[in-house]
């Protein structure tokens, strides 16, 4: 099933899959039979060893590339560059927390108890902040993206995952019925999808402020991240 080589979390070879969208929410998307392929390729793909998904590996390898670490994320959070680092991560991304908070300047907030689009910080006070499949849940993105941009340092970045329909622009769902991701048996308020990410999704974060956004595929059109600075 699996075409990955080595987790970039925590360098495990064995992977297991379960498939995890619903009829439901496949309707709400509209997706074809290839989009819901790939998407549950995504979440469902699991590293046997972490339980990280193909998603948190995406966002994962972006980080190391940033830094050009040539290694694995648990490797990377006992360097020197890593522990020097100043990280904010908005939401759990996957389950790359229990990893990243080893670094003594790591901190988790969560939204919406933290409203992604008015943080507590100071300008300029990390050099990285990590979100993952979160942005599509807040009403405003280019208002969370912009708000991320504020809190980091001259040479920050910000590294996040969405949902991508790759064959298509992002729509919103403002007009739309209301659509839930999370599961099928809870449909909790927080995870209400606002926007659908489409191929355009580099446009967020430069309206949003950044001067650059990125593409980076981890594997292609299943894994794939942004690199906003």
């Amino acid at each position: 099933m699996s075409d990955v080589r080595a987790c970039p979390v925590c360098g495990g070879d064995h992977f297991a899959y379960k498939e995890v969208l619903w009829p439901e929410l496949i309707d709400d998307w509209e997706l074809e039979s290839h989009e819901v392929a790939y998407i549950n390729r995504q979440q469902g793909l699991i590293c046997s060893e972490c339980g990280n998904s193909l998603r948190s590996m995406a966002l994962a390898d972006t980080a190391l590339s940033k830094y050009k670490f040539d290694g694995t994320l648990r490797d990377f959070v006992e360097s020197d560059i890593a522990r020097a680092l100043k990280i904010l991560e908005i939401n759990e991304a996957g389950g790359l927390t229990s990893t990243l908070a080893q670094l003594p300047g790591h901190l988790l907030v969560k939204h919406p108890e933290y409203d992604m689009t008015r943080l507590p910080f100071d300008r300029g006070t990390f050099d990285l902040v990590l979100h993952s499949d979160t942005l599509e849940h807040v009403f405003d993105p280019v208002a969370g993206l912009a708000e991320c941009r504020r809190l980091l340092n001259q040479n920050g970045a910000c590294i996040y995952t969405v949902p991508i329909i790759v064959g298509r622009l992002t729509r919103s769902r403002e007009k739309l019925k209301l659509s839930f991701h999370g599961s099928n048996e809870k449909k909790d308020s927080e995870q209400i999808v606002y926007t659908e990410f489409g191929t355009d999704a580099w446009q967020w974060p430069i309206r949003a402020g950044f001067k650059s956004a990125a593409i980076h595929a981890f594997e292609f059109p299943a894994a794939l991240a942004i690199q906003a600075e």
